[in-house]
This record gives C-alpha cells, sequence and structure tokens, in this order.
C-alpha cells in the first residue's frame, strides 16, 4: 500500500511524526508531502497568484511552499504522477476540526483534496484541553488508537469522494471510552476572538482566537468528544443543501415567471 501523509501544522510539526508511526503499521512505502511551514485555518485554498516550490528532505519526504492543498495537488499530480497514492492521511492536527471548523481547517481540506483526485483519505485531530499549550499538547490518545481507528477505517468498502474526519478526545488513552461514528455538529455561539497588539513601532496589529464552547449537539461530533468517545465523521464535498432546491425554484418561478 502506498501512503501520502500530509498536514496543516507543517514539515517538522510533532503529529506529522505521530501520523508517520501510524502509518508505518500498514505500509513501508510512505510518502511525506507538507506545507514548509504552519497553515492552520487555511481552509481549502490552493495558491494561484505566485509559484510554488518544493523542498526534498529525504526519500520520499518533501516539503511545499504553500498550503496543504498545494501539497496534496502537487503529490498527486507531479511527485507520485507514476503512482499515485492508495491512501492519504491528514494529521495528527494539534487540535480539534469539530463542528463548523472543518471549513477552516488544513487538516480536513488536504484530505478532501485526496478525495476529490479519488484517493481514499482520512483527517486525524488531536483535541487538547488547555489553551496556549506550544508544544505541550500530549499526542498520546492518537499514538494509542490512532492504528486501531485506521485499520478498522481500511477494512470497511470506500466511498467514493467522501472523506473520514477522526477526532481523539483531550485524555489518557485508558480513559477513552471507544468509538462513535457522528454526525458533523455546530457551535451555538459565536467564538471567534481578536487579540489586539502594538508593534514596538506603534503600529496595530489583530490576531484571530477562538474561544472555548460548551456547545455540544446532541449525536454529533462535538458531543461525542466532550463525553470521551473518539468521533468519527464522513464528509463529503457536495455542499448542496437539497431541502432547499423545490422551494428555491418555487420562489424564483414566482418573483421571475
Amino acid at each position: 500500500m502506498r501512503i501520502l501523509l500530509t498536514n496543516d501544522d507543517g514539515i517538522h510539526a510533532p503529529g506529522l511524526k505521530v501520523l508517520e508511526a501510524i502509518a508505518r503499521a500498514f505500509s513501508d512505502d510512505i510518502w511525506i508531502v507538507a506545507p514548509m511551514e504552519e497553515q492552520s485555518g487555511a481552509g481549502h485554498s490552493l495558491t494561484l497568484a505566485h509559484p510554488l516550490r518544493i523542498r526534498r528532505h529525504g526519500p520520499q519526504h518533501y516539503s511545499v511552499s504553500g498550503t496543504p492543498t498545494d501539497a496534496v495537488a502537487l503529490a498527486i499530480g507531479h511527485l507520485m504522477k507514476d503512482r499515485r497514492p492508495d491512501l492519504l492521511l491528514s494529521g495528527v492536527n494539534r487540535g480539534a476540526n469539530l463542528g463548523e471548523d472543518v471549513t477552516y481547517s488544513g487538516t480536513v481540506s488536504a484530505a478532501m483534496e485526496g478525495a476529490i483526485s479519488g484517493v481514499r483519505s482520512i483527517a486525524l485531530s488531536q483535541v487538547y484541553a488547555r489553551e496556549a499549550a506550544g508544544d505541550a499538547v500530549p499526542f498520546e490518545a492518537a499514538e494509542v488508537w490512532g492504528e486501531r481507528v485506521v485499520r478498522a477505517l481500511l477494512a470497511r468498502a470506500e466511498t467514493p469522494k467522501t472523506l473520514v474526519n477522526v477526532n481523539f478526545p483531550a485524555l489518557p488513552p485508558e480513559a477513552i471510552k471507544g468509538v462513535k461514528v457522528v454526525r458533523q455538529g455546530f457551535h451555538d455561539v459565536e467564538r471567534t476572538r481578536i487579540v489586539k497588539g502594538t508593534d514596538p513601532r506603534g503600529y496595530d496589529y489583530f490576531w484571530f482566537g477562538l474561544d472555548h464552547s460548551d456547545s455540544t449537539p446532541e449525536a454529533s461530533d462535538l458531543a461525542a468528544v466532550a463525553d470521551g468517545y473518539i468521533s468519527v465523521t464522513p464528509l463529503h464535498f457536495d455542499l448542496t443543501h437539497d431541502a432547499s432546491l423545490t422551494a428555491l425554484q418555487a420562489t424564483l418561478d414566482g418573483a421571475l415567471g
């Protein structure tokens, strides 16, 4: 099995090393193609306004001067064009990718790009409990449970044009209650925080942050992780709201007809 590894935390992220250990339980044919620098929050952005560069760090080990989507596109379309990957694993992300946050996530978007390209894709993220943990974020839950979860997912027949989003709760491995397959949730509060500062020259600058939310809609990824379970959510990139199609057509027919 040929496996492509990527992330949005950058080529030197500790979670990428955790992901490689998980992948090597399944194959020795591992390719790593990840952003040169952290790209958290990049979403499914593709670089079009300037050229990209690829740096080789070793055999089948590369970084890309762009977004996670760029990294996957260059891996599949250029570096691995002679033989495409059988599986793409993205992560292990430093922090949760739950609810509507998946729309910002470079980790999930990298897996989405893989799925769009016809490659079986799984995104993995490690939730952490303490804000501003820096490099102290513990990955033990992902380290202990990651291989087992991926192995179970691979035993199931692939669903084309979908990806699987996995989140490990911020708990010691032995405290995790199990795995729940749940739908994507939605935070019911405004969590975006803007932190203002002033640089040494006297000019203001701003950081975006996300405040904690206790919103846990029932039977969602948010609730599963809050309850001590690993959340597993199948996602697809058809964003059509089917329930609105008929009513919207009737509205337009009435207004324009």
